[in-house]
C-alpha cells in the first residue's frame, strides 16, 4: 500500500508532536526538580515539574476511578479515533485546517499515552503576562492542541471570508 502526500505529511506532522511531547516531557521529569518553578524570562514564563492526574488545568483530578477512566482515556480515545478517521477519509478539508488536525491528533494522542503508561501528565511550562494573559501550566501537547484549534478557527474565518466576498 502505497501512501499520499497527503497522508504521510498527516502522520509526520501526528508523530513530530507525540515526539516533542515526549521527548520534552522526559527531559522535564528528568532535569527539573518536582513542584520546583525556574524562570525562563523572568516571572513571565516559568519552568516547573507538575504531574497532573487530571485534564486541563487539573480538572477531574478528583473524579473516582471509573469516571477517570471514562472521561480522561475512554472518551479521549473515542473522540481522537473519529478525528483521525475524518482527516484520512475527507479529502477536501483544506491545508491549515489538515494541520491543525494533525496537531491536535498528536498532542492528543501524546497526553493519552501518559495517562496509560504513568497515569498522570507531566506538565513544565507557565506564562503570567502580569494579569494581561496568564495560562495554567502546560506541556508540549496541550501546546499542539491549542495551536491546532487556532489554526482551523483561523482557516474557518479565512474560508468565511472567500465566501462571502464570493
Amino acid at each position: 500500500m502505497k501512501l499520499s502526500r497527503r497522508s504521510i505529511l498527516i502522520w509526520v506532522i501526528i508523530v513530530f508532536n507525540i515526539a516533542i511531547d515526549q521527548i520534552s516531557k522526559f527531559w522535564v521529569r528528568d532535569n527539573v526538580t518536582k513542584g520546583s518553578e525556574s524562570e525562563i524570562i523572568g516571572n513571565y514564563f516559568t519552568l516547573h515539574n507538575i504531574e497532573n492526574s487530571g485534564a486541563f488545568l487539573g480538572m477531574g483530578s478528583d473524579l473516582n476511578p471509573t469516571l477517570k477512566i471514562i472521561l480522561l482515556l475512554i472518551l479521549p480515545i473515542a473522540v481522537l479515533g473519529f478525528v483521525l478517521r475524518y482527516v484520512f477519509k475527507d479529502k477536501t478539508i483544506d491545508k491549515l485546517s489538515l494541520i491543525g488536525f494533525s496537531c491536535i491528533l498528536g498532542g492528543g494522542f501524546a497526553n493519552i499515552y501518559d495517562r496509560i503508561t504513568r497515569s498522570e501528565v507531566t506538565d513544565f511550562f507557565h506564562i503570567d503576562l502580569g494579569g494581561v494573559f496568564r495560562t495554567g501550566i502546560f506541556n508540549m501537547a496541550d501546546l499542539s492542541v491549542s495551536t491546532g484549534m487556532i489554526m482551523i478557527l483561523t482557516a474557518s474565518f479565512i474560508h468565511r471570508k472567500k465566501n462571502v466576498s464570493e
